[in-house]
């Protein structure tokens, strides 16, 4: 008995550093949509370029364009598309306006459920705001904190029979996709590439 004394702290030791080893794995690739929206939430104003290809039903071919979005925290987000039609999109708050043609017009969005919770899902996640996501969708989280994905899934009805998912890929706090699957089969993938912050690269 006395001889198995030493054989049993060692084995002891062994599990206690395998528990231990497991744990600190565990904690550095753990990646809840807490800690991926207090990530999120640092970023108070950023840039990106963009490319969104759309495949629709009612085109032979796929539809590119191109252009930049700027985001300022919490809720204005601007889209403006280059090619291969210039068209500028600000959304402020709850208004909507789009200037394309020579023309300019604005809207409330919630006049537009559909096309605010889609509005939505980008502006809330860039802000790391994860209530304003999970009062119109249905949050799921993969991956890790250098490569994540957000998945979510409307609950209203109304919204359901336009959208069915929205996917969204990113680096900690960089967001690098959009991709949107309607119900109708069409789909589009929005990439982005973050404009670095010159201001901040020359202090």
């Amino acid at each position: 008995m006395i001889a198995t004394r030493p054989l049993l702290r060692a084995v002891q030791a062994v599990l206690a550093a395998t528990l231990l080893a497991a744990a600190a794995h565990a904690a550095d690739t753990a990646w809840t949509l807490d800690r991926l929206m207090s990530t999120l939430a640092h970023n108070k104003s950023g840039r990106a370029t963009f490319t969104e290809t759309k495949t629709l039903s009612i085109a032979a071919e796929p539809v590119v364009s191109s252009g930049e979005l700027v985001f300022i925290a919490p809720d204005h987000l601007e889209k403006h598309t280059l090619r291969p039609k210039p068209e500028h999109m600000v959304i402020d708050g709850d208004k909507l306006t789009v200037e394309r043609n020579q023309r300019k017009f604005t809207m409330p969005l919630g006049q537009y459920p559909e096309l605010a919770a889609f509005i939505e899902s980008i502006r809330a996640t860039l802000a790391g705001n994860r209530y304003a996501l999970e009062a119109i969708y249905t949050v799921a989280i993969t991956g890790r904190g250098d490569d994540w994905t957000l998945t979510l899934t409307p609950i209203d009805a109304r919204m359901q029979k336009v959208v069915s998912t929205i996917t969204l890929d990113g680096t900690r706090d960089v967001l690098r996709s959009v991709a949107i699957r309607q119900a109708d089969g069409d789909h589009s993938v929005m990439r982005l590439q973050r404009i670095p912050d010159t201001a901040k690269g020359s202090q």
